[in-house]
């Protein structure tokens, strides 16, 4: 005791922990699981579950009940030979030198110094009896409470479902109606991210969660009538609580000069916007729009609300401004973002997001950085975020009911009890800064978890204080328990809670400096016991989240104290605030650097399986690594040699991981990414060189596609013209590579695509030049000429997709020729064109919109390639490519080649030799 305890003299109060309580466990799992299934049940199912569960309830207490009385009564009156007292008799009258109930000789053979004789035989005395009645009483106890825990959220989950789906508005909803209502938002206004669908982005769109507190039919004007709409009647006015989510599309523009010259799009939704994204939680509005279902099932909303700008139409009328509590946050809220307003991009990202969650400035790429790592948590409003400042308040774990105790609070002479309440008092101001959301009550629930175990050093009592947190807050919001969210809070503070300390121990005893050992500990469990869940959402898996966990780890709290510090002084000293923003910027540059290098790597994650099946295989594959690893531990060579395998997986060097895959060819001379349903193309022009044509409609597919080819360098980008599906990969292509220029067609259209590639070149500093037919250009092995379009094209075309650039490339004696998307018109205007004659014979054809059936046969007859490549996403809606094109091209005696059944295409060889590889 005294070794352990680090002092000669050995510790003043020491403390042995006893085993985990686990008595809470059970009640709160199946508390979990009933509100999970019993959501969608009908009143009367819950109802009947929950009547059954407590009369089984009742049955088993009483049966406990009754026997415990039967034990009482078989208990003897009187003590007998064994020295049982007497009931009643006082414990100072029994006989002087042995304990209660133990033998008279058996205590006497102790206190001369000899072993106590061996215990006469007897039958079983009331003492056994009653510990084997606490054992029956305990199991009794113990299904009872958990079947009364299964009663309470089965109640609970039934009438928050049978609230969900009551009054007119879920009626409505499968009826498409228009309405009028008074909306009460809970959520603050965020912009939903934009998605490719087809060749164009989605509408901007702001996204709101609220509650109908009154709905009419119909609008103002009559439109569908004042009290019956679609067989509804009765809805005029009603009042009425039901959640939804309002979608309000702001995502009308008006149309500006079709060929490139200045400005950029006049957003006529731009006013609409801001006023929806300036309105608070709390706040009461007026709106009309048209009710639709839930897109999927489970939800915690009735309906969807749709707003559509028409004119100004979707401006909020404000009914109610918000309560006071939701001004000061707003108002706290609005200071952290003015403060950090003159950042750099990333810093002025993420310190919002880090303090408050607000995670509104966060690009897409950034976003996705923070996925591929698994480094989102820190994005979001997480139990960490209070459990920083909760420690800055009451000090190192285990020291706050001691004298030594360090902290802000006791160097202040603040005493315990005070201490406490102020920790009470900041948790509650954490809640209502950040909103008292579903997420944000989650997380203070687990920050007060770990407040525990700051308060106390003691983790046994920590598996029962987040079993009874997880039982209150399904009891309190049933639909958390269908949260993954939620799954993933829980499954992270266990971990910390049971493996973490366990393993932190193990490394410590092989060597491993105390601190280092707590944080891999930490890191690695809470990884194995998340990444089953992150693959079910994500269908991949990253080897790179834990040494970027333990990367971001000591920059995380900094950046997080001092971000809560500047949110705190904007309101009252902007200066002030504006120079801890810019202390803070400094660890918070470093964490989105530490999440943009990972995600860079290559290998950063692998494929996955999705659903749960695909998690129950890596939660067996991590088992069994784990067991693996132990073992490992004691082998240091064979743990480095593990260690070096595991960087060359992530870090995949080109030239080895050429010979092992065969990935790319060598000599290659063209590439086909596989993006999906869009065109990205690269020609080689070099040792890590190469020109690309076209983005594709996704950032992380067409990164990941140049870094396994070894692409770091790119004089040249070439957008063919300006569909989502071609630029909206832009930022992939731009992330970690030296561009030297972009190349676009004449035609600014669609004006929202022109925006979003200027706004990307000017953030990076890469010129914008424009493309003509005629221009000839030459990179090392490779030179290729503009064939389309011309500088006057006349007629002008019809859609972007006429105006594609089109390029005749040349590389070691193999000619390709790249359409684009061009239609039939323009095909029989290229055919027609000077450059017509060099049309013949190509080698390889990158075949027009994806093998649509919209081609020219003529062309493809001149033309007549050795090789014909189609970029086509797997099961798209299109049916691209179509099954004509692919036959008129075999009938010209082409190979035809497609990234949907083949992957990724690779071009090599010569004109005399031509190969062709897929990934």
């Amino acid at each position: 005791m005294h070794a352990a305890s680090g002092s000669r003299l050995g510790a003043s109060h020491p403390r042995r922990e006893g085993p985990v309580d686990l008595r809470l466990v059970p009640p709160a799992l199946a508390a979990w699981a009933t509100a999970a299934v019993m959501l969608d049940a009908s009143p009367q199912l819950a109802g009947g579950l929950a009547l059954g569960c407590v009369l089984v309830a009742g049955v088993l207490l009483g049966g406990w009940g009754s026997r415990a009385r039967r034990e009482r009564a078989s208990v003897p009156p009187e003590g007998g030979r064994d020295g049982t007292p007497v009931r009643g008799e006082p414990l100072s009258e029994r006989p002087r030198g042995r304990a209660p109930n133990v033998p008279r000789d058996r205590a006497q053979g102790s206190a001369q110094g000899r072993p106590p004789g061996p215990a006469r035989s007897r039958p079983p005395g009331p003492a056994r009896s009653r510990a084997a009645g606490a054992r029956y009483g305990w199991s009794r106890t113990a299904g009872a409470a958990v079947l009364l825990c299964v009663a309470a959220a089965g109640v609970s989950a039934g009438l928050h479902g049978a609230d969900l789906r009551r009054g007119p508005v879920p009626a409505l909803a499968r009826e498409y109606a228009t309405v009028t209502a008074e909306v009460e938002l809970t959520s603050d206004p965020r912009l939903a991210r934009p998605k490719v669908t087809g060749n164009h982005m989605t509408p901007d769109s702001v996204l709101i969660n609220g509650e109908v507190r009154n709905i009419a039919a119909g609008e103002p004007d009559g439109i569908g009538g004042p009290d019956r709409v679609a067989g509804v009647a009765g809805v005029a006015g009603v009042a009425t609580r039901a959640p939804v989510l309002v979608i309000v599309d702001v995502g009308g523009r008006k149309s500006e000069g079709r060929r490139t010259g200045g400005g950029g799009p006049a957003d006529v939704g731009r006013g609409v916007r801001q006023a929806w994204l300036g309105l608070l939680p709390s706040t009461r509005v007026r709106v009309t729009g048209r009710l639709a279902p839930a897109l999927t099932g489970g939800d915690r909303i009735a309906a969807v609300l749709r707003l559509r700008d028409r004119g100004g139409r979707a401006m909020p009328s404000v009914v109610r401004q918000p309560s006071a509590a939701q001004r000061i946050a707003g108002r706290l809220r609005a200071g952290l973002r003015e403060a950090t307003d003159g950042l750099p991009a990333d810093a002025r990202a993420l310190l919002p997001g880090l303090v408050v969650g607000d995670t509104s400035r966060i690009t897409p790429e950034l976003d996705e950085a923070f996925k591929e790592t698994d480094l989102a948590h820190t994005l979001a409003v997480s139990g960490s975020n209070l459990t920083i400042m909760l420690a800055l308040l009451l000090g190192p774990p285990g020291l706050a009911q001691q004298v030594e105790r360090r902290g802000l609070a006791p160097r202040l002479g603040i005493p315990l009890r005070t201490t406490a309440l102020l920790g009470g008092v900041l948790t509650l101001g954490f809640v209502v800064v950040c909103r008292p959301d579903p997420s944000v009550l989650r997380a203070a629930a687990c920050g007060a978890v770990v407040l525990l175990a700051l308060a106390t050093g003691r983790r046994r009592s920590l598996i029962p204080a987040l079993a009874t947190a997880v039982l209150l807050l399904v009891l309190y919001d049933p639909w958390l328990a269908r949260s993954y969210g939620f799954l993933l809070s829980v499954l992270a503070t266990g971990a910390l809670l049971t493996l973490a300390p366990r393993w932190s121990a193990a490394l410590r005893r092989r060597g491993v400096p105390p601190r280092v050992a707590e944080a891999l500990a930490a890191a690695g469990a809470a990884q194995a016991l998340c990444a089953p869940v992150v693959a079910v959402l994500s269908a991949r898996v990253s080897l790179v989240a834990v040494p970027c966990n333990l990367l971001v780890e000591f920059a995380v709290a900094p950046a997080t104290v001092l971000g809560f510090a500047t949110l705190a002084t904007a309101p009252w000293a902007m200066p002030v605030a504006k120079a801890l923003a810019w202390c803070a910027s400094w660890p918070a540059e470093w964490i989105a650097g530490v999440a943009r290098t990972g995600a860079a790597l290559p290998g950063a994650g692998v494929d996955w399986p999705g659903g749960w099946g695909g998690a129950l295989l890596l939660a067996l594959a991590t088992s069994v690594a784990v067991l693996l690893g132990r073992r490992l531990l004691r082998r240091p060579w064979l743990c480095a040699a593990c260690a070096a395998l595991l960087l060359l997986a992530v870090v995949r060097p080109p030239p080895l991981t050429r010979v092992l895959t065969g990935w790319p060819p060598p000599g290659w001379r063209l590439a086909m990414c596989d993006v999906g349903q869009g065109d990205a193309t690269v020609l080689a022009a070099g040792d890590g060189t190469a020109v690309v044509v076209d983005a594709g409609p996704d950032p992380a597919l067409v990164d990941r596609c140049l870094s396994r080819l070894g692409i770091t360098r790119i004089p040249l980008v070439v957008l063919t013209h300006f569909h989502a599906d071609h630029v909206a990969g832009l930022p992939g292509v731009l992330r970690g590579r030296a561009v030297g220029a972009i190349e676009t067609t004449g035609f600014a259209e669609p004006v929202d695509q022109v925006a979003f590639v200027r706004r990307e070149a000017e953030a990076r500093g890469v010129p914008l030049v424009l493309a003509a037919a005629g221009e000839r250009r030459r990179l090392g092995p490779l030179d290729w000429e503009v064939l389309w379009p011309p500088a006057r094209q006349v007629p002008e075309p019809e859609g972007p997709n006429d105006a594609s650039v089109t390029l005749l490339v040349r590389s070691a004696g193999i000619r390709m020729l790249l359409l684009g998307d061009l239609e039939p018109p323009a095909q029989q205007a290229l055919a027609r064109s000077p450059a017509a004659a060099r049309l013949g014979r190509v080698d390889v054809l990158k075949v027009a919109h994806h093998g649509s059936a919209y081609q020219d046969p003529d062309l493809l007859r001149a033309v007549a390639p050795r090789l014909a490549l189609i970029s086509a996403g797997a099961d798209n809606p299109y049916g691209h490519p179509a099954p004509g094109t692919v036959a008129a091209l075999e009938a010209t005696g082409a190979v035809v080649l497609r990234t949907d059944r083949d992957g990724a295409l690779a071009v090599a060889g010569t004109g005399t030799e031509l190969r062709v590889a897929g990934d």
